[in-house]
């Protein structure tokens, strides 16, 4: 069975998707893979260079993260136009590696780590969708926190996703990370067990 893992911007994803793998379900990172499709030489960096132009490149002919972000979180036009080089061949390698672990592990939860899966609407490509949840003021404490922004960054970098409580809605299953770690732990537990994984 594979089941879309997804939430907010430092709702703790990783956290919950470690948890998942510690108990035995095999792992798929769309934010790795998202790395490995702009690696230098690859076809999506040169299109993204061309784009964006070459200040969204390191000395090293690799990508700066940071320049892009700059420019495409303040500019739906540009996120989109970045989302329309990326978002086809992630996708592609994202089903392709899901395909290779049903058929290498069938017993295997595949846990797959999305998190615009809600906003690229890819629900039909998993069975279920689990959502990290925590409210957005604890979302934007965290991720100021986390990446070093201004409150003004931050907020940026959450209005380019779907409000986490939209995404509540949406989701087959929660797990509340807001509280203590043990308490996220509990309610992992849980699913796991209502998977058969025990």
């Amino acid at each position: 069975m594979n089941i879309g893992l997804t939430g907010g911007i430092a709702s703790g994803k990783s956290t919950v998707a470690a948890m998942l793998v510690e108990r035995g379900a095999v792992l798929i990172d769309a934010d790795r893979i998202a790395r490995e499709v702009v690696l230098p030489g690859t076809p999506a960096l040169e299109q993204v260079a061309e784009r964006f132009g070459s200040g969204v490149l390191l000395p090293d002919g690799s990508l700066n993260r940071k320049a892009l972000g700059e420019i495409v979180f303040g500019d739906e036009a540009a996120r989109k136009e970045l989302e329309s080089i990326l978002h086809p061949r992630i996708r592609a390698l994202m089903r392709e590696r899901m395909e290779t672990h049903e058929r290498q592990s069938p017993d295997k939860l595949v846990v797959v780590d999305v998190p615009l899966l809600f906003e690229s609407k890819l629900q039909a490509m998993f069975q279920e969708t689990v959502l990290v949840y925590i409210p957005r003021s604890l979302q934007l404490a965290r991720l100021m926190a986390r990446d070093e922004l201004t409150e003004r960054q931050a907020e940026s970098r959450l209005a380019a996703q779907m409000p986490i409580e939209a995404k509540r809605e949406l989701a087959d299953f929660v797990i509340d990370n807001s509280g203590e770690l043990e308490e996220t732990r509990r309610q992992v537990d849980e699913y796991c067990k209502r998977k058969g994984m025990e």
